[in-house]
């Protein structure tokens, strides 16, 4: 093929990835807040906690969820993780909870206690994090929210 050939088929591709780029709406991330935090009977291995979620959709379309995985920090130590499938759609501006279920890291829970027992703090840091996937194009949300709690 020429080069005069070339730049015709060069510049159509061009235009047609900058097309597909801009049929993309302009989404805002979902809104998590946790709405309870339980622990589950246990059935002989490490504890297990049933964390319920309140996930608002701020968008003018509703979203299908692949699902979700997430984790929770203390002092910088993942203490609790899990993932789900079972998400209900979240219709346009509205609001779903959604329960999932999590386990406890043995091990990062002692080096926890560990560091607390030499360092006394009267607070800890924690930092929730979560990446929700969602079916069709709309790309992957990541949602992050760190505070601190109070001892005292």
């Amino acid at each position: 093929m020429s080069t005069l050939m070339r730049l015709p088929v060069f510049l159509f591709a061009l235009l047609l990835l900058s097309a597909c780029a801009s049929l993309q709406p302009e989404i805002d991330p979902p809104k998590v807040s946790l709405e309870s935090f339980n622990a589950l009977p246990s059935e002989g291995g490490a504890p297990r906690f049933e964390i319920k979620l309140r996930i608002a959709n701020p968008n003018k379309q509703a979203f299908d969820i692949a699902g979700i995985s997430y984790s929770v920090e203390l002092q910088g130590q993942e203490l609790i993780s899990g993932v789900t499938n079972e998400v209900p759609v979240l219709e346009a501006y509205s609001e779903e909870v959604v329960t999932l279920e999590a386990g406890l890291q043995l091990f990062q829970l002692l080096r926890l206690l560990t560091g607390l027992g030499m360092q006394p703090t009267d607070t800890l840091e924690y930092r929730f994090m979560g990446k929700i996937d969602f079916k069709g194009f709309v790309p992957t949300q990541r949602v992050e929210e760190t505070g601190t709690i109070n001892l005292k």
